[in-house]
């Protein structure tokens, strides 16, 4: 006891010594690096909020949360007319409400699309079509993550359909409305975890030996690769397509991680973006004039990445050729379809 008392006795002396405006100042430095980690995490931004989109048609997969609403809302400022395109009706509908309030543009909709049937993605490209006769931007942003192993009726493992596959065939049915845009994007946010990612030939749909990252990892190299192969089949014409890194957000695509995990996630928020950070990759892919004739390549943080730069199977063409091939057969588009 005698000793417990004289450590605190020394302790006590020697933060006596300790001037006020010492404790002041390693707060505000503490507080200081706190920000500037923050700031650093955040990533690039893209600043011209000048540009307008008036007149413009753009669909968005999954805008009713997450960094999908964060760009339908950005866009929805530009003035942009934009279909929000979702799976469930009612969270739809009041995301819509929130963007009109927030921005006061009225030419904002809610239309139904289950990315984990083919049969609903063409439904809504009938509906869409009757509707509007040109598309200036299809944004798919819509994803899925840590789902059990299982095939969809269309014969493709849920995560790789979900996050793939439904957005591979939305893109091409989107084609033709993309053409007669002044110029059409395609923007497909797909992730880092493509890095991890390794299809193989003889088990694509995980069958063999399933893992649930594993299955979104491939998902995401899957974005990257089709994305490179299909701004090839487009050269030439006015239009282009690039996929992304949003950055690592926390977002309801966790919602099926365990609880525990994301406790440690949460933790380390001071290493994560914003959603509204998160968005900004995006929206430069979908506004930026001077990305007009920019296809085929990776962003992240804004910028460009260099093709050599791209890790893993990102750059393995005979997978490239793979993937594309598997995609158009499992997506059951037609040998004559025309890209140019």
């Amino acid at each position: 006891m005698d000793l417990f008392s004289n450590f605190t006795e020394q302790i006590s002396l020697l933060t006596e010594k300790v001037p006020l405006e010492n404790y002041i100042f390693g707060a505000a430095a503490i507080a200081m690096c706190f920000y500037c980690c923050k700031r650093y995490f955040e990533g690039g931004q893209f600043q011209k909020d000048h540009l307008k989109m008036d007149g413009k048609v753009v669909i968005i997969t999954g805008a009713n949360t997450g960094i999908g609403k964060e760009t339908a809302l950005d866009l929805a400022r530009r003035n942009a007319k934009i279909y929000l395109a979702c799976r469930d009706y009612d969270r739809c509908e009041l995301a819509r409400k929130e963007i009109v309030q927030a921005t006061g543009n009225t030419k904002i909709y809610n239309r139904h699309l289950d990315l984990n049937t083919l049969d609903s993605v063409r439904e809504f490209i009938k509906e869409f079509s009757k509707e509007e006769k040109h598309l200036d931007v299809l944004i798919n942003n819509a994803g899925v993550l840590y789902l059990p192993h299982s095939i969809t009726k269309d014969g493709c493992e849920t995560t790789l359909q979900v996050n793939h596959l439904s957005h591979f065939l939305l893109s091409h049915l989107l084609l033709d409305h993309l053409k007669r845009a002044p110029q059409g994007r395609i923007v497909n946010v797909s992730s880092i975890g493509y890095v991890s990612g390794k299809i193989k030939k003889d088990d694509l749909h995980l069958q063999k030996k399933f893992d649930k990252m594993q299955a979104y990892y491939n998902s995401k190299l899957a974005q990257v690769l089709t994305t490179q192969r299909f701004a090839k089949e487009l050269k030439g014409t006015n239009v282009t397509v690039n996929s992304l890194h949003p950055g690592v957000i926390k977002t309801d695509i966790g919602r099926n991680v365990p609880k525990a995990l994301m406790w440690v996630f949460s933790v380390f928020t001071i290493f994560t973006k914003s959603v509204k950070s998160g968005a900004q990759t995006t929206i430069r892919l979908a506004v930026d004039p001077d990305l007009s004739t920019v296809s085929g390549k990776y962003f992240s943080d804004c910028e460009e990445v260099p093709d050599k730069k791209l890790k893993g199977q990102g750059r393995d063409e005979d997978i490239r050729d793979f993937i594309w091939n598997e995609s158009i057969r499992l997506a059951k588009i037609r040998s004559d379809f025309r890209y140019k």
